[in-house]
């Protein structure tokens, strides 16, 4: 069958004509021969976010932002075209956008809200949030820190003003002698250090002698706390228990009134009669230096001895 040149330029016109349409809802972001579905969200603010912005859930890119229209009131209402083979998004998902990293622009991200089976259809609107990117939770954290930065570098300025002021030229001066003192002294010290290591080399021997002997006295030591450790201190102790045992019970019989030295202590008797025989002794002693004719008699010739008259 033979086709006319007017059916082959028809064609051909057609053709470009669908590859045109083709090639410019592409560049738009729309592609003719796949299924997607139109959804919609309404955000405040879109900074940072474009055209062509992907759309993921959960990571996975399942289509992009084909436009973003103001709307009332200044917001912005942003055209999704979502791929719906194998996806499944409910009526109550939420789009969040969020910034994923600090190269590149903003980006939409779909949480799935699984406890609602009821599927968004092409033309309705999700609800909007936007979520903090990594960038703004590293501006959040840096603002504290730049205000102790700022509040630091304040007082180390007040600080250097306030050493500038005491740090006067006399003060220079005493410091700088402080430090020179301190060098000469570092330096006798070092000297002093070389004297002591010449003197202990000179004295090796005799400190090395020293050690030996107190090594010697250390070895006699020790042997004499093993021959105390070898007495019998066991049976010393028994025998000095069974002394002091004899020493209590003697102690308690004197304590009762028992034998001699009890009944001078405890029988008042007894006490007395001593104490009245210690009276008429000390009157017998009395009368015999009053009165020693009573007593003696002494005749150097033999002469009958007169008797005794009490004197009135």
């Amino acid at each position: 069958m033979k086709v006319s040149r007017e059916v082959k330029t028809a064609i051909l016109v057609i053709g470009s004509i669908l590859v045109f349409i083709w090639g410019y809802s592409f560049l738009k972001g729309k592609d003719l021969f796949n299924s997607y579905k139109t959804l919609y969200v309404v955000y405040e603010n879109v900074e940072d976010l474009s055209s062509s912005a992907p759309v993921t859930i959960n990571g996975l890119a399942i289509g992009k932002v084909v436009s973003i229209t103001p709307i009332e009131k200044g917001h912005m209402r942003v055209e999704m075209q979502i791929n719906s083979e194998g996806i499944a998004i409910s009526k109550t998902s939420k789009a969040v956008l969020h910034k994923p990293g600090f190269v590149g622009g903003k980006q939409i991200a779909i949480k799935p809200d699984f406890n609602n089976t009821v599927l968004a259809e092409s033309g309705d609107h999700l609800e909007g949030n936007e979520e903090p990117g990594m960038v703004d939770e590293v501006s959040k954290k840096l603002a504290p820190l730049q205000s102790k930065v700022e509040a630091t570098v304040v007082s180390a300025d007040s600080l250097l003003n306030n050493l500038n002021g005491v740090f006067d030229k006399q003060t220079q001066v005493n410091l700088r002698n402080s430090i020179a003192s301190l060098s000469s002294t570092m330096n006798e010290f070092n000297k002093a250090t070389r004297s002591l290591n010449g003197m202990i080399a000179r004295n090796e021997q005799n400190i090395d002698s020293t050690l030996t002997n107190m090594s010697a006295t250390t070895a006699n030591i020790a042997k004499i706390t093993d021959s105390i450790s070898s007495v019998n201190l066991a049976q010393t102790v028994k025998n000095l228990e069974s002394t002091l045992a004899n020493v209590d019970a003697i102690l308690n019989d004197v304590q009762e009134g028992k034998g001699t030295m009890g009944k001078l202590l405890k029988d008042e008797e007894m006490y007395d009669n001593l104490n009245g025989a210690s009276k008429e002794l000390k009157e017998l002693l009395a009368d015999i230096k009053n009165n020693p004719k009573r007593y003696i008699h002494f005749s150097v010739f033999g002469k009958k001895s007169t008797q005794y008259v009490e004197r009135e």
